[in-house]
C-alpha cells in the first residue's frame, strides 16, 4: 500500500516548468524585516529541560559515506551525528542518533547568514541522499548559508525502520487496495495490521517517539548546536506541516521560514485524503486537456481501464504482472510534474493494449524498487510517522459509507484514497497523537507560505490555511499558477526570485501576491 504524500528532490529535477516571466501580479514587494522576526522577540532557550550535555555538544564533521541506496556526494559534503532524546519527556533518558549533512556557505566571508534547513517531504524522505541533489535548485542561496538537511528520526540513517523485507512488499502488491468483496477486504486489513506488527517489532520503543512534534524539537536541538541565533528553514510537502509546528512550538526562535506545496493544516484524516483525492484529479483534468481530452471522458476511460486491470491484472516485463494498485501508482507519478506527462500517455497507451510494462516501470520508480528487487523505506518511514501524528483511525464500516464521496470527487483516485483512511493505519500498534497539527505562532516573524495551484499531492487551498493558522502578520502567501508538486526551482523567475529576496535580503512579499 503507498500513501501519495510523498516528494523529494530526484522528483524535483524534473519540476522545471516555464517561467512566469515579467512582474509579479501585485506590483512591488515589501516590508524588510531584518533577519524575520520581530525585535520584540527575542529567540527562547529552546527546549526547556534539555541537559547542558545535548544543548553544546560538539559535532563531529567528517566525510559523507555512501549506503547502498546512494552514492556518497562529492568532498563539499560533510556529515556528522546529533545526539537528541528519544523522550522529550525524559531529556535525561536514552538517546539517538540522528545522521545531518551540510555544505558551508561558498560566499565571501562576513556574508553569511547562518544555516538553512531543509525538509524535503514525505513523511520519511531522506535530508542526507536529497541535500546534494537539491543544491542546484537552490544554488543561489548557497552563497550566503550553510545548507543543512537531515534523517529525522525513524529515517534511513536515522534509526531508520524497515517494516517488512522485500520478498513481503512484492507479495502485499497482490493485495487489492480497493476491495469488492469481503475475502479481498478481510486480506486488505490482514495486510494493514500485518505491516503494523512488522514495525513495532523493527522499532521497538522508538516507534512511540517519530512524530512530527519530536522531529520539531529536534530541529530546535539542532539550531541550538549548529549556533544559530534564530531557524532559517524551507520546507517541502509534509515538510510544510513540520514547519508549522516547529512555529507553533517555537514562536520566538523563528527566523526566515519558507514552505512550499503546502500541507493542509486544518484537515484531518479523511480531510487530508480527500485533498489529495481532489489535487490529484485536477492534475489528471489538466494532462487530459494538454492531449486534446475531455476531462470527464477521459477520466471514465481510465477508470475504466483500471476496472479492467483489478479484474484481470495485465502481463509485464521480467514475469511480473501490473495490478489495479500498482497501475495507479503508475499514473500518480508523471502527475507529480508536467514533464512528466508525455511518459504517461505513453503508458496508458500500452495498457489499453494490454501491455503493463510502463505503468509498472513508473510504479516502480515511484515505490523506489530498483532492478534487482531491492525497496527502499521511505514508505515505512512515512507510515510510521503518520500513524503516530493521525488520532483519527477510521472504520471499514465508516469508510464504506464515504465511498461515494470520494468517488464522486474522482471516479479514478477516490476508491484507492477513501479505502486508505481505513487501511494505512489500521491495528496500528500505537495511537495517534492529534487530529490536526497545531501551527499558530503568535509573536513569530513572517512565514513565507508558497501554494500552487496545480500541485496534485497538496492542493492550494492549503496553502491560504496554513498563512491564517499560522496567525495575522505570520503567514504570508504567495501563490503560483502552474503546474506539478511544489513551486520554487520550477520554472518560475517570478517564485524564485520572491523566495530568494526573501531569504536573502529579509525582504516580506505583500501577503497574496500572485505569479503567473
Amino acid at each position: 500500500m503507498t500513501r501519495f504524500a510523498r516528494w523529494t528532490a530526484a522528483a524535483a529535477a524534473t519540476l522545471l516548468l516555464a517561467g512566469c516571466g515579467g512582474s509579479p501580479a501585485d506590483g512591488k514587494d515589501e516590508g524588510k524585516n531584518g533577519d524575520g522576526a520581530p525585535a520584540s522577540a527575542p529567540p527562547s532557550g529552546g527546549s526547556p529541560g534539555l541537559p547542558v550535555s545535548l544543548t553544546t555538544q560538539k559535532l563531529d564533521w567528517g566525510r559523507c559515506k555512501g549506503t547502498s541506496d546512494s552514492p556518497a556526494p562529492g568532498s563539499g559534503w560533510q556529515c556528522a551525528t546529533l545526539k537528541a532524546p528519544l523522550d522529550y519527556a525524559k531529556p535525561d533518558g536514552p538517546t539517538i542518533g540522528l545522521a545531518l549533512i551540510r555544505s558551508r556557505a561558498t560566499g565571501a566571508q562576513g556574508r553569511r547568514i547562518g544555516s538553512l534547513l531543509f525538509n524535503f517531504g514525505g513523511p520519511g524522505g531522506s535530508g542526507l541522499s536529497t541535500m546534494p541533489s537539491y543544491e542546484s535548485v537552490v544554488g543561489p542561496l548557497h552563497d550566503r548559508y550553510d545548507l543543512v538537511s537531515w534523517d529525522p528520526r525513524g529515517v534511513a540513517a536515522s534509526e531508520g525502520v524497515r517494516c517488512r523485507g522485500d520478498r513481503a512488499i512484492q507479495a502485499a502488491e497482490s493485495v487489492d487496495a480497493t476491495p469488492d468483496d469481503a475475502a479481498e477486504e478481510a486480506a486488505y486489513f490482514k495486510d494493514s495490521a500485518d505491516f503494523g506488527k512488522g514495525c513495532a517489532k523493527a522499532a521497538g520503543k522508538l516507534l512511540s517517539h517519530v512524530s512530527t512534534t519530536d522531529t520539531a524539537r529536534d530541529m530546535d536541538l539542532m539550531r541550538q548546536v549548529l549556533g544559530d541565533r534564530r531557524m532559517h528553514y524551507f520546507g517541502i510537502s509534509y515538510g510544510t506541516e513540520l514547519g508549522g509546528v516547529y512555529a507553533h512550538l517555537f514562536p520566538r526562535n523563528v527566523g526566515r521560514l519558507v514552505l512550499d506545496a503546502v500541507v493542509d493544516p486544518s484537515a484531518d484524516t479523511v480531510g487530508h485524503a480527500k485533498n489529495q483525492t481532489l489535487g490529484f484529479q485536477r492534475a489528471l483534468n489538466d494532462y487530459l486537456k494538454s492531449t486534446g481530452q475531455d476531462p470527464e471522458q477521459g477520466s471514465l476511460k481510465i477508470a475504466d481501464l483500471l476496472k479492467r486491470i483489478d479484474a484481470k491484472p495485465l502481463p509485464a516485463t521480467g514475469g511480473r504482472e501490473l495490478t489495479q494498485t500498482l497501475a495507479l501508482t503508475g499514473i500518480v507519478l508523471p502527475l507529480y510534474s508536467k514533464e512528466g506527462w508525455p511518459r504517461l500517455t505513453e503508458a496508458l497507451k500500452d495498457a489499453e493494449s494490454g501491455d503493463g510494462s510502463a505503468l509498472l516501470t513508473l510504479a516502480d520508480a515511484y515505490n523506489e524498487r530498483d532492478a534487482s528487487g531491492h525497496y527502499g523505506t521511505t514508505t515505512h518511514s512515512q507510515r510510521v510517522i503518520s500513524c503516530l501524528d493521525d488520532k483519527e483511525r477510521p472504520t471499514p464500516e465508516e469508510t464504506r459509507k464515504r465511498l461515494p464521496e470520494f468517488e464522486k470527487i474522482s471516479p479514478v483516485f477516490g476508491d484507492f484514497m477513501g479505502w486508505d483512511t481505513a487501511g494505512w493505519c489500521h491495528d496500528w500498534p500505537v495511537a495517534g497523537q492529534f487530529d490536526h497539527p497545531e501551527v499558530s505562532a503568535p509573536g513569530a516573524g513572517p512565514v513565507l507560505v508558497v501554494g500552487n495551484t496545480g500541485d496534485p499531492a497538496t492542493p492550494y487551498e492549503g496553502a491560504r490555511r496554513m498563512a491564517d493558522g499560522l496567525g495575522k502578520g505570520v503567514g504570508v502567501e504567495l501563490t503560483w499558477k502552474g503546474e506539478g508538486h511544489g513551486a520554487y526551482g520550477s520554472g518560475s523567475d517570478c517564485v524564485d526570485a520572491t523566495v530568494n529576496s526573501y531569504l536573502l535580503d529579509g525582504t516580506v512579499p505583500k501577503d497574496g501576491k500572485v505569479c503567473s
